[in-house]
């Protein structure tokens, strides 16, 4: 059986030029004409040119959800997810969640959320407190 190696997200976007900058300066992604990637894939989004503005629909928030993700991903621990919180921030990414705990049976989850130019969500979170 065939293994999938690794997966991306389709963005549509309305200034391809703009998001490419942005996924590269403010995410460290490497950059061509429609990737953007880092961490060998562990991040990945094909970027395409939106026809129109109308097109690009970022997800809705869930039920009971306050922030809305179209994209989450993951880091080892609450230190790591400081550091890349506080490095995001240098690098003038909006914050739409704050850094915040929460707790459950299993530990205590920490997480947070900056948008791109087209309000896309990119969510990242923790479960290690060490």
């Amino acid at each position: 059986m065939s293994r999938i190696q690794f997966s991306v997200q389709v963005r549509l976007v309305s200034d391809l030029t703009r998001s490419k900058q942005f996924y590269e300066e403010v995410l460290g992604c490497e950059v061509n004409d429609v990737w953007a990637v880092r961490d060998d894939f562990a991040l990945g989004f094909k970027l395409m040119q939106a026809a129109s503005s109308s097109d690009i629909k970022p997800n809705p928030p869930g039920k009971g959800q306050v922030t809305p993700w179209d994209t989450y991903a993951y880091v080892d621990t609450h230190q790591e997810l400081d550091e890349w919180y506080e490095e995001l921030i240098s690098r003038g990414a909006e914050v739409v969640q704050e850094p915040q705990l929460t707790e459950a049976d299993w530990g205590v989850w920490k997480d947070f959320a900056i948008k791109d130019p087209d309000n896309y969500v990119i969510a990242f979170g923790s479960g290690k407190k060490e």
